[in-house]
Formats: structure tokens, C-alpha cells, sequence
């Protein structure tokens, strides 16, 4: 799996997203902008990107990923 595929496979899954993702190899960094996380704690929005990227992790294609879960507020707030 490629960074292009990880990053496509959480924008058609998480609604109203944005995806950076770099990496290779399994290891990832993922960066992700989506109002879907609003009112969810930290743990919560990566348990649900968690939750699309299980099938990757249980065939070993991602093994490692490094995240960050922002609303649309905050990411304004950091730019």
C-alpha cells in the first residue's frame, strides 16, 4: 500500500474529509481534516479511522500510523 491509496481509501471513508498522508513501506503519517470529528475526543476519532484501515493493518499493509484528527475549526486555528 501506497500513501496515495491510504489517503484515498480515508477520504471515500471518513465524510467531508481532507487527507494528507505520507509514508512508505507500512509506516504512514496521516493527517485528517473532517467535521466528522466534531464532539469526538482524540481517542474516539482515531478509533474510527482505526476502524477503516483495519482490513490494511490485518494483512500487514500498513503496520505502523502515525495520526492527526482535526475539525475544520481547528485546522483553521493551526493555519
Amino acid at each position: 500500500m501506497n500513501s496515495n491509496e491510504v489517503q484515498k481509501l480515508l477520504e471515500s471513508s471518513i465524510p467531508n474529509s481532507t487527507v494528507a498522508a505520507q509514508g512508505e513501506g507500512c509506516n504512514f503519517q496521516v493527517t485528517i481534516v473532517s467535521s466528522s470529528f466534531e464532539g469526538l475526543s482524540t481517542v474516539k476519532r482515531q478509533q474510527l479511522v482505526y476502524s477503516y484501515l483495519q482490513e490494511a493493518i490485518a494483512s500487514g499493509a500498513i503496520h505502523a500510523v502515525t495520526m492527526k484528527t482535526l475539525t475544520p475549526e481547528q485546522n483553521n486555528a493551526t493555519n
